[in-house]
């Protein structure tokens, strides 16, 4: 992976910076956002509780910073999503599979934890994976669109609803994509590296494929989050060789595979702008924002990179496979727990899979800024952009 020398700052009195600037702009002007809703899709990275509302069961310590309260998110608090919303005057967005307090007004977000781009051809209850793939998201969206629109043409009395969009929403929303990790992670143990790289092409072609799919459907602004440095993630590297990893103690293989893989999407969006009139697609690369993070913490007002928050075992990962964040297990005749740092601010990874609120605030950060997007985007231009305290 490149080591982002040219964005290598200080994000974290950048962010204090920016927050100070952006807070005298909203004051100074009536605010305003070419943007009315985001609508998204992805895996647990940008999940709000959309595969607990399918499957109640989340616990703590998830949450325990922001919300004080397990919400369904895989971190200790707010996922880049839902800094995104806020940065826009946007409500946290609702969850599709959410039957009860939803609000739809400025979106809806798809994702659920244990996505894949690729539809699973295993189950849940056998290997983890999530029913609800990109194209089955994409296919929620559709429904959406369409109840949406026959409510408005239905409803005679003209009464706004309190939970719906208006039906010209589609062209003035942003449409987000976080998703693709669980593709390359969930094989890693059976097939290998290798084994991997053969199907990403058809993961890159999936998500072109849906946004083309969403581009008929009115959608004209695309923001395309790319694929995380997983192998600075504490999952991943418990248990390889110190001859496996680089200077700053990630996995080589994996992140070269990220590496290639990222590039194939930023190359596969670039033709698929090409065929797309009048609208936006832009390629996030929010995976260098993270892997400097990752390698250099200290210099963004963290502690902690490659090891986990919440876990297990303490050392250099914190991190046990046989015990999950959360969890409580009997090994080797004793009862362990595996339990969150009191100072998750600290730390890149919350949980060894995810990030921490902390680094997710920093990513959103550089996205808004505007340094890791391509082509560049011109956000603070189509919106009054607010704080993300």
């Amino acid at each position: 992976m490149g080591r982002c020398s040219a964005k290598a700052l200080n994000l974290h009195k950048l962010l204090h910076v920016w927050t100070i600037m952006v807070a005298t702009l909203i004051c100074l002007s009536d605010s305003k956002c070419d943007f009315q809703a985001i609508f998204n899709f992805g895996d647990s990275n940008s999940d709000n509780r959309g595969f607990w509302a399918a499957f109640p069961a989340q616990s703590g310590p998830f949450g325990m910073t922001y919300f004080k309260k397990p919400t369904g998110r895989a971190s200790d608090g707010r996922l880049i999503v839902d800094f995104l919303a806020q940065a826009l005057g946007l409500p946290f967005l609702s969850p599709y599979l959410q039957s009860i307090g939803s609000d739809y007004r400025h979106g809806v977000n798809f994702a659920t934890l244990a996505s894949t781009v690729l539809l699973p051809n295993t189950s849940l209850f056998v290997t983890g994976i999530s029913p609800f793939s990109l194209a089955i998201q994409l296919n929620q969206m559709k429904a959406f669109k369409t109840r949406v629109e026959e409510f408005h043409q239905s409803n005679l009395d003209k009464q706004e609803p309190e939970n719906l969009p208006s039906s010209d929403i589609f062209g003035r929303s942003l449409y987000t994509f976080y998703i693709g990790q669980n593709d390359f992670t969930s094989n890693l143990g059976a097939i290998g590296v290798g084994g991997v790289r053969q199907y990403l092409p058809q993961v890159v072609s999936q998500i072109a494929g849906t946004i083309k799919e969403l581009y008929a459907l009115g959608g004209r602004a695309f923001l395309v989050l790319n694929l995380a440095p997983v192998g600075c993630y504490p999952a991943f590297l418990e248990g390889l060789p110190l001859s496996e990893l680089d200077a700053f103690g990630c996995s080589i293989s994996y992140n070269n595979a990220v590496q290639d893989y990222n590039n194939m999407l930023r190359e596969t969006l670039s033709q698929t702008r090409a065929s797309l009139q009048n609208a936006s697609l832009i390629y996030v690369d929010s995976s260098s924002a993270l892997l400097e993070l990752f390698i250099h913490p200290t210099n963004h007002g963290l502690k902690y990179g490659t090891k986990s928050c919440c876990g297990h075992g303490g050392g250099a990962y914190n991190y046990d496979r046989q015990v999950y964040c959360g969890n409580t297990k009997v090994i080797n005749g004793s009862t362990v727990t595996a339990t969150a740092c009191d100072d998750p601010y600290n730390y890149v990874s919350w949980d060894g899979i995810h990030a921490t609120e902390a680094a997710n605030k920093l990513v959103t950060w550089a996205i808004l800024n505007g340094s890791y997007l391509d082509p560049p985007f011109p956000l603070q231009q189509l919106c009054d952009l607010y704080p993300i305290g």
